[in-house]
């Protein structure tokens, strides 16, 4: 099948690989871009995979914290541009929602779209800001925490990543660096008994076939795997991590005698794709051309 150019550059990002052994690792897999993935690993051509996927939709990512300390909220809601992301009406929508989601409690989204704020339905209001923005607008997701323990929030870059942290305890300044860490270093799981098991297992083959394209004896490969293992767990698991502002420690050393409870993080549209938009040809379009 014919390979695009957009899809060797995506798969050359997403690993770091030459521009060639992508298109061959494609070309090899029909086009699946997680299956070239693996193959380029398993090759041990590429670096690693990036699971983050496209951030490919605009909006923004919201963060709340009860005056109480108790609840605390994550929240991605999404329009078609940036521009939008910073009009007044979107962020009033956001904040009204938020601040109801952390009070109401919602079990899911239908029962968010449900919900009513101002005597009308938050799915009435998300349309009514969709007919003054002029815009699609649309809430994704969220998550809710309830916690006895220490809730902090941290938004990048105006909303592109939020996180949101539940700990043990611990000051405002150990919460902040946490929650930094979490952005920027994306983990999977607190620790190793939170890494999914799918994931693990994944990660496990991959490992095995790469050390078998190393010509690796076949008895030896499972120590192989065992020990690189490790490494996987030391780049995934929260606690494991070199901490970002200071390399001679890892995550664990911060914390002291504090806990990370559990995480969310989000990333604006990951793993939406956006329609690209040629503007010269519709321009073009719209004049007959």
């Amino acid at each position: 099948m014919a390979i695009s150019a957009k899809d060797v550059k995506e798969l050359r990002e997403r690993t770091g690989a030459g521009m060639m052994d992508c298109k061959k690792a494609l070309t090899a897999n029909d086009g699946d871009m997680q299956k070239a993935i693996d193959w380029l690993r398993e090759k041990g051509i590429a670096k690693a995979a990036k699971k983050a996927g496209r951030t490919a939709a605009d909006g923004a990512v919201a963060a709340y914290i009860s005056k109480d300390g108790k609840t605390g909220v994550l929240l991605e809601v999404n329009c078609e541009t940036d521009f939008t992301a910073n009009n007044e009406n979107f962020r009033a929508l956001e904040k009204k929602v938020i601040e109801y989601i952390a009070e109401a409690k919602p079990a899911d989204l239908d029962a968010l779209n449900d919900g009513v704020i101002d005597g009308k339905k938050v799915s009435e209001l998300v349309t009514e800001a969709t007919a003054t923005i002029g815009e699609k607008i649309s809430i994704r997701r969220f998550v809710t925490y309830e916690t006895s323990g220490k809730l902090t929030t941290y938004i990048h870059m105006g909303g592109k990543i939020g996180v949101l942290v539940d700990m043990t305890g611990g000051s405002d300044e150990l919460g902040k660096d946490i929650a930094m860490q979490i952005a920027a270093a994306n983990p999977m799981a607190v620790d190793r008994d939170g890494v999914d098991a799918s994931e693990l297992e994944h990660e496990k083959e991959i490992l095995r076939k790469q050390a078998l394209e190393e010509g690796k004896p076949a008895k030896i490969v499972e120590k192989m795997v065992a020990g690189r293992i490790n490494k996987f767990y030391k780049e995934v698991c929260l606690v494991e991590q070199i901490f970002v502002k200071d390399s001679e420690k890892t995550v664990k050393d911060i914390l002291g005698g504090e806990k990370v409870v559990r995480f969310a993080r989000y990333q604006l549209g990951e793993g939406i794709e956006k329609k690209e938009t040629d503007f010269a040809a519709e321009v073009a379009a719209q004049a007959g051309m």
